[in-house]
């Protein structure tokens, strides 16, 4: 399994959203600079995140993005969900049924294996959010975060 890098872009961008004042927005391109992403991508990746109702955009010339939730009811599996959609991680490919050349149609060896997996790893994402993640992130790095405040103060509308 591997996730696309706009799961990982978009929970940076929506922590670099978190530490925005209230009113405030950010413009894509200051948020694509920061990630150091296309401004294309980052854009795309912006909208999936308007579409699932994580941020708001802001149009206008002081437009850009901006949380439209608190950060402690923002899940990691809801930035997952808002950039690879629902899908099953694992999906059987018949192989199991050709190797043993069964007609009937009854689940595959892996099925009760790989779900088992998905639910625990989804329930992993659920339990960390926005707030959380940023509060270690804070203990962790606070010299770079107050970097980082100070540059949106810059940057942001």
């Amino acid at each position: 399994m591997q996730m696309k890098t706009g799961v990982e872009q978009s929970l940076y961008a929506i922590l670099i959203l978190n530490l925005l004042p209230d009113r405030a927005v950010l413009p894509g391109e200051a948020i694509s600079q920061q990630l150091h992403a296309s401004p294309t991508y980052t854009q795309k990746i912006l909208r999936k995140l308007v579409s699932a109702d994580l941020i708001t955009s802001v149009p206008g010339v002081k437009g850009g993005f901006k949380l439209n939730k608190k950060p402690e009811e923002i899940c990691v599996y809801d930035i997952y969900l808002a950039i690879e959609g629902k899908q099953s991680l694992y999906s059987p490919s018949g192989v199991f049924h050709d190797m043993l050349n069964i007609e009937e149609d009854r689940d595959c060896a892996l099925i009760a294996l790989m779900t088992e997996a998905e639910n625990s790893w989804k329930s992993i994402l659920k339990r960390e959010t926005v707030a959380s993640l940023y509060e270690g992130i804070n203990k962790d790095y606070n010299p770079k975060v107050q970097a980082l405040q100070e540059w949106l103060k810059v940057k942001m509308v």
